[in-house]
């Protein structure tokens, strides 16, 4: 019983990185689009970079989901 309860906390906690990850993603676009009505002829340079942080930060999401379903399956 007290194994599964930990096994459970653990396992919620471990998803607390995807509410920072919809933000971190939330930050990053809306930066995109405030840099991009700043400087428009760079918008192949900020959407690559754009990007390349929307990617980081759905990897560290779906590093979180891991650990997750490896707490509570093991």
């Amino acid at each position: 019983m007290l194994l599964n309860s930990a096994k459970l906390i653990g396992a919620g906690l471990a998803t607390i990185s995807i509410a920072g990850t919809g933000v971190g993603i939330g930050i990053i676009f809306s930066s995109l689009i405030s840099a991009y009505s700043r400087t428009p002829e760079h918008v192949k340079q900020l959407f690559t970079y754009a990007i390349l942080g929307f990617a980081l930060s759905e990897a560290i999401a779906l590093f979180g989901l891991m650990m997750s379903f490896l707490i509570l399956f093991s």
